[in-house]
């Protein structure tokens, strides 16, 4: 009987390694690159990845920063949609996709936007660039502190623009980069531009065409952005959504262009096809209260923090949840400090994690709050 058992589960773990070979032959197949990465932007988790942390020069894959920073100044009323920008003598040399910017040619802010996620527009990114950090150098001293920012740890720009025939330190890499996207893609109004296939500038007389060929061939694309250079191969962060799901494929140097489009479209159709959407079903009752020590408040209910959207694989067995909760915290808590969390699991495997975080501010307790109580007490 015991021999008969250990050679049944002997050869469905055969099975079981044939199935998995088979199916890593058919992704290599598929996948003609030399970095990829499949991440949900909806909690960053990594759905397939290849490579990727490995440095490679990401060309106009670049701008998916710079983009960020534009959108987040934006945000920030540092400028304006609106605004004028006037094009320096650095900005109109650069090389590569391009408007044809004249020295002190002036656009808006907007029209450079649209030149440079639509047509990759060098001239106008570094335009950008010099506007919104007072200088290349500047702005580019602000593109690495924001990486760092959103952990990325391994890339290091020298420029706005991904142009790579000077630089000496210029890398990012698969999974850094979907990060950025899952950032950039936060902006609602970057769908505006992302998903133009044709459009132009200057009364029409300059024609802008989408180099990211899928928003014209793929079911459900967003964005973003493609980049090309003799160094870094044939690239592109492509992100789509369908049924409430986000998901963005990396893909760095691709022999061909043809290869990086049907690369991300494969990345794309497997995350689609193996995974889906899962609404946590939350007990409320089990989230106690958190005794607080030392505060003005003595006890403190935790809240749901952000991003708990959950992505399981499709056909999964009965996800069940874990309550880790702390008992007690000492006082000062600042809004959102983290209180505990909830475990998702499908079988024995974590498939997400939903912090609990404080809703509002608890002061220390001290002599002068100790005294306005008890004057409020009279």
């Amino acid at each position: 009987m015991k021999k008969s058992i250990i050679f049944l589960l002997s050869f469905a773990l055969i099975i079981q390694m044939s199935i998995t070979a088979s199916a890593k032959e058919a992704d290599d197949k598929k996948i003609k690159a030399e970095a990829v990465v499949l991440m949900c932007m909806d909690n960053n988790e990594v759905l397939y990845a290849k490579n990727e942390k490995k440095h490679l020069s990401p060309a106009s894959v670049t701008k998916i920063m710079t983009i960020l920073l534009i959108l987040e100044a934006i945000d920030r009323g540092d400028v304006s949609l609106s605004d004028k920008v006037s094009a320096s003598k650095n900005a109109v040399s650069m090389g590569g996709s391009q408007i044809w910017l004249e020295e002190n040619e002036t656009m808006t802010v907007e029209e450079l936007l649209k030149a440079v996620i639509v047509a990759s527009a060098n001239d106008a990114c570094t335009a950008l660039a010099e506007h919104i950090g007072g200088s290349s150098e500047g702005f580019v001293r602000m593109m690495n502190e924001r990486a760092a920012e959103l952990g990325c740890e391994n890339t290091n720009f020298e420029n706005s623009n991904g142009l790579d025939d000077t630089v000496t330190n210029h890398y990012s890499c698969a999974y850094d980069l979907a990060l950025i996207s899952s950032e950039v893609m936060k902006h609602e109004i970057v769908k505006k531009y992302t998903t133009i296939w044709l459009d132009s500038l200057r009364n029409g007389e300059t024609e802008l065409n989408n180099t990211n060929k899928l928003i014209n061939h793929y079911n459900g694309i967003t964005g973003l952005k493609t980049g090309t250079t003799s160094n870094a191969g044939f690239c592109i962060a492509a992100t789509a959504q369908r049924d409430d799901m986000n998901l963005v494929a990396v893909v760095l140097k691709s022999e061909t262009s043809e290869d990086r489009f049907n690369t991300a479209s494969y990345l794309l159709d497997k995350g689609f096809a193996d995974y889906e959407a899962v609404t946590p079903l939350i007990d409320q009752s089990k989230i106690k209260p958190v005794k607080v020590v030392g505060g003005v408040f003595k006890e403190i209910t935790p809240v749901l923090g952000d991003n708990n959207k959950i992505i399981a694989e499709k056909g999964s067995k009965k996800i069940e949840y874990e309550y880790d909760i702390k008992k007690t915290v000492s006082a000062p808590i600042e809004k959102y400090d983290e209180l505990g969390c909830i475990k998702i699991k499908n079988g024995d495997k974590t498939i997400g994690v939903i912090k609990l975080v404080s809703p509002n501010t608890i002061s220390k307790v001290t002599i002068a709050s100790i005294f306005r109580d008890l004057v409020l007490k009279i």
